[in-house]
């Protein structure tokens, strides 16, 4: 057998990682090439993909990637970054944008050859964002728009024809709002403490101001002040203190004399009525019942009762409009549209299959021998042999199929991100409207953390002594994507959230799905199904360190348990190359992200295939019992 011929890109990728590791300063990077976004992880940078064809566009698309990337991280300094970052959104955005144009000024400054390439990604960039086919600002996104003005002036390069029409729309304005801090652009560059104060002032300048937050500097002065003043105090203590301690001690030893030459007997009797005198306060009580004990407080779980939360004061039950601008929101409805475009045959393929057969179970029951309806050809036998029996009818009769609501659970886990939540948001929008077609109503629900390693409630737990088994410890974000009263129209955008950067981050698996069970059983339809959709065992850093390993996932069986006992929702699982068979009772492991359309597909189809009006007249007889 011959050897099969190397690939003809691996020279390539292996001399752009090197001189990409050279670039940033960093001997220790790792670099790979991946269908998944662009980026860095810890020491690991992941590149756009390189086929064997090795075209012109991929090769530009990835130089210019691992040229901006290494950039960033060779000059810019994460700490600083922290410490001059604004809370706000927009001014975050703004904030970010800014920075990232610095390193890649600096980079075009410094290594020439840089900046063509830069260049190349930034046009890819614009063109897949349909930025050149934007013609109002209100449609163009200012961050960017602020990123590409001070890239362009601190280089003097033309931008992208798509890069260069957004900050055209936006020049006017951020010129006549920010002109003056923009003249020092120049003295700032260099020194990324001194940007990230430039591009606060931009900030202001634009009208973001409000999301600035405490200025940083002000906060470390008080702070010396305050330090100061403490150490003043220690060196020059109060004067009138020695005396107010000679005081106290003159008054103690005067009541001790005068106990001392006191008659015990008359003690005595003092003692005694100062406790009658007690007890007589404490007999004034008001008359009736005693006081009674205060409720114990109510179990965070239904499903187990031993389950605790340190702190849910941050919890978050959240609609997806709410975590990103519409404009925004729209920008990654587009980008997860481009994602669909190669899936959209096969997945078409499987969503038409499922409506067929939905379709054909709606109107399939008949009511025979009507007075009227449609003539029943089958019985017209019985007119031939005898004329004077009268003509027999049938009428069509729906099904109980239409009284249905299916909930869709997503992992929004870190796990997830790339492919798997791409394909994840897919399916579902998919589903979503094939389902509305057939009249039946869907929810799709998210969920994840708002912070990695534990958010306010560690801060919370480290402050008060960290308490033994504290249960919960990190803050849970819940999203509803879409509920299931709204049309598929109104929330498309609103998938488009999952491919937020920085979204997805721990899985609590357990309290999300008592979280759609609850707001299933609150449902009038009669028949409720939820479909889970995960790629892993719940895992959370902040509360397996100080709990018992198996904390989370043993709250997700008790969940699965109560779920499946009480029979109110009819439950399924789809596990994305993890084994969630070992959890729930009806469920299917995939493999490859590939065939998660296939599987929910085929899943929701054999539960409709069952005979619905049984199971409603069941669920109808269990909530009257």
């Amino acid at each position: 057998m011959s050897k099969p011929a190397d690939n003809p890109a691996d020279p390539f990728k292996k001399a752009l990682a090197e001189a990409t590791k050279v670039m940033a300063d960093d001997p220790e990077l790792t670099v790979s090439y991946t269908v998944d976004p662009s980026g860095v992880s810890g020491d690991a940078m992941r590149l756009p993909q390189i086929s064997r064809r090795m075209t012109r566009d991929e090769v530009m698309l990835a130089r210019g990637t691992a040229d901006a990337l290494a950039l960033y991280r060779r000059y810019h300094d994460a700490n600083t970054h922290a410490r001059y970052a604004p809370p706000g959104d927009m001014a975050r955005e703004l904030y970010e944008a800014m920075e990232t144009a610095r390193c890649e000024a600096m980079g075009a400054r410094d290594m020439p050859g840089t900046a063509g390439n830069i260049d190349a990604k930034i046009g890819h960039e614009a063109q897949r964002r349909g930025f050149d086919q934007i013609k109002d600002a209100s449609e163009a996104p200012l961050a960017n728009a602020a990123g590409y003005l001070i890239r362009h002036l601190a280089t003097g390069r033309d931008l992208p024809d798509g890069a260069a029409n957004v900050m055209e729309l936006w020049r006017g304005f951020i010129e006549e709002q920010a002109g003056g801090t923009l003249a020092g652009l120049e003295d700032t560059l260099r020194d990324q403490a001194a940007f990230a104060k430039f591009a606060r002032k931009m900030i202001t300048d634009l009208g973001y101001g409000d999301q600035l937050g405490d200025d940083p500097d002000e906060i470390d002065e008080d702070s010396e002040d305050q330090a100061e003043d403490g150490a003043e105090d220690q060196e020059e203590p109060d004067s009138t203190g020695q005396d107010d301690q000679d005081e106290d001690q003159s008054e103690a030893s005067a009541e001790s004399s005068q106990e001392e030459t006191m008659d015990p007997s008359q003690a005595q009797v003092s003692m005694d009525e100062m406790a009658d005198q007690e007890l007589g306060e404490e007999a004034e009580m008001p008359e009736g019942e005693a006081p009674l004990e205060p409720p114990a407080p109510q179990p965070v779980s239904d499903a187990d009762p031993n389950y605790t939360v340190y702190d849910s004061t941050n919890d978050e039950e959240i609609a997806a409009e709410e975590l990103a601008e519409p404009v925004e929101l729209e920008r990654l409805r587009a980008y997860l549209d481009q994602q669909l475009e190669p899936l959209k045959g096969a997945v078409s393929r499987l969503a038409n299959k499922l409506q067929r057969r939905l379709q054909a179970q709606q109107n399939r029951s008949w009511e025979f021998d009507r007075e009227e309806g449609i003539l029943d050809a089958g019985r017209l036998a019985r007119v031939v042999a005898n004329p004077t029996t009268p003509l027999s009818f049938k009428v069509e009769k729906d099904t109980e199929f239409r009284d249905t609501v299916v909930t869709l659970l997503l992992d929004n886990s870190g796990s997830m991100r790339g492919r798997p939540i791409s394909i994840a948001a897919i399916c579902a929008d998919v589903l979503a409207r094939t389902l509305e077609r057939c009249s039946v109503k869907v929810e799709i629900l998210g969920f994840t953390t708002k912070a990695w390693k534990g958010g306010m409630a560690r801060e919370k737990w480290l402050n008060e002594g960290r308490e033994q088994q504290p249960g919960r410890l990190n803050d849970l974000r819940h999203i509803i994507y879409k509920g299931a009263d709204a049309p598929w129209r109104r929330t498309r955008d609103n998938l488009g959230l999952m491919m937020k950067e920085g979204l997805l981050k721990e899985n609590i698996d357990g309290e999300a799905l008592e979280w759609a069970h609850r707001r299933m059983v609150h449902r009038a339809e009669a028949r409720k199904i939820l479909m889970v959709i995960s790629d892993g065992a719940p895992v959370d850093d902040s509360t397996l360190s100080v709990n018992s390993a198996n904390y989370l996932e043993k709250h997700l069986r008790d969940v699965i348990a109560m779920v499946e006992r009480r029979k109110q929702v009819e439950l399924l699982a789809i596990g994305i190359g993890h084994d969630v068979t070992r959890y729930y009772e009806r469920a299917v492991t995939i493999t490859d992200v590939e065939q998660l359309a296939g599987a929910m597909t085929e899943q929701l189809a054999a539960l409709f295939d069952s005979d619905p009006r049984a199971r409603a007249r069941f669920m109808g007889l269990k909530r009257a019992s």
